[in-house]
């Protein structure tokens, strides 16, 4: 019999499994401090019950720089309230940035559809003289949204 001892004469057995799951190799882990300033010193908190608990009496927030097309650094702080906040959805929800970001990508992603699906336009596209009045026509109408 092949046995192993850990610290305290505790048997580790090596066939037996931890009840976490693995993180699936298409899966990034992210550990960062959530909160701005580490403890003075540790303190034990005791009766958090829950994962909720823990987010109630945390109240972990984090500033985040992110950078627009522009290169300026915009400053957003995003506060974590439960899990679903660490997710896209979470983290767009409470963020203009990411919002912005959100909606120009769909609305890339509905001309891409209109690119690849509309053949009147991808035949007006193909024709010079008909992609040269198009530009023009958007230009006109670019010209009518700015702010007078």
């Amino acid at each position: 019999m092949n046995d192993h001892y850990g610290i305290g004469g505790t048997e580790v057995r090596p066939d037996a499994s931890e009840a976490m799951a693995d993180i699936s190799q298409n899966r990034t882990l992210f550990a960062e401090k959530l909160t701005p300033q580490a403890p003075v010193k540790p303190v034990v908190v005791e009766g958090l019950t829950s994962v909720e608990g823990v987010f109630q009496h945390y109240s972990p927030t984090v500033q985040v720089d992110f950078q627009d097309a522009a290169g300026q650094t915009v400053v957003e702080t995003l506060a974590f309230h439960h899990l679903g906040d660490f997710g896209v959805k979470g983290m767009t929800a409470q963020s203009d940035f990411l919002r912005d970001l959100s909606a120009e990508k769909e609305q890339y992603l509905k001309i891409m559809q209109q690119l690849q699906t509309n053949k009147i336009l991808q035949a007006a596209l193909a024709d010079p003289a008909a992609r040269k009045a198009m530009l023009a026509t958007i230009q006109c109408l670019l010209q009518e949204l700015q702010p007078r």
